[in-house]
């Protein structure tokens, strides 16, 4: 990259240029062009299928490496939906929080997902980073999930929820349906089988919404779908 970073960060990229492993955004600023590149990026983790799996949860992609406090899905520290899950199924944030060492719980997240049969994995298998960062507005899908193939080899999948709009309109574009509303689903139809597709909202603090509002939507949501929660959380 340019030496000049700081100011390439402030400019919208006017241009891309695209090959095929590397995206270069042409920059201008003062007459002058800068040029940046992003390599494409392949998902770092396994989908996470339980054997008896009835939800399957989808986002789009994890942050950088240096964000993650355990390598899992929602792997940084300030991403709310582990709290979410603790607030809807026991009645506390901090269910899945290590304070002495300041990290999730992974063992006990998985034991919970076993237990509840809550598929996890992302909506981009490959994907470019046009600014360097986590956010979906500057996220490109370059290669989407294999959703027959996860839905073939489970089944027993019924539902499907989205956080955040890129993971929502992605798997739109994949079902052939129109992208729902936040807290809204539509149905598609696979082998058959009636699947429904609830959009929720996104964990990462930066959407407007509080933590307690966002574990309401997501617990009325498992609650629809057969769950056991708390039932003042709905």
């Amino acid at each position: 990259m340019h030496k000049n970073t700081n100011i390439i960060s402030k400019i919208n990229p006017l241009l891309h240029i695209f090959r095929r492993d590397v995206v270069y955004n042409i920059y201008f600023c003062k007459n002058k062009a800068y040029m940046s590149y992003s390599e494409i990026e392949t998902h770092p983790f396994p989908p996470f299928l339980p054997s008896n799996a009835k939800i399957l949860m989808l986002g789009t992609f994890p942050p950088q490496p240096s964000r993650w406090s355990m390598e899992f899905y929602y792997p940084n520290k300030i991403n709310d939906m582990w709290r979410i899950m603790g607030i809807i199924f026991f009645d506390d944030k901090n269910h899945f929080w290590n304070e002495h060492s300041k990290s999730f719980k992974l063992e006990e997240i998985k034991s919970f997902l076993n237990e509840k049969g809550i598929a996890l994995y992302d909506t981009g298998v490959k994907i470019r980073r046009l600014k360097g960062n986590a956010s979906d507005k500057f996220l490109e899908i370059v290669e989407p999930i294999n959703l027959n193939y996860v839905l073939e080899i489970r089944p027993s999948i019924s539902a499907i929820i989205t956080a955040g709009e890129k993971a929502a309109q992605t798997l739109s574009d994949l079902t052939g349906t129109v992208c729902p509303k936040v807290g809204m689903s539509v149905t598609f139809s696979f082998n058959e089988l009636d699947i429904h597709h609830y959009r929720l909202p996104s964990s990462s603090r930066a959407y407007p919404l509080s933590l307690e509002n966002k574990a309401v939507e997501y617990s009325r949501i498992f609650s629809m779908e057969g769950y056991e929660v708390f039932k003042k959380n709905i």
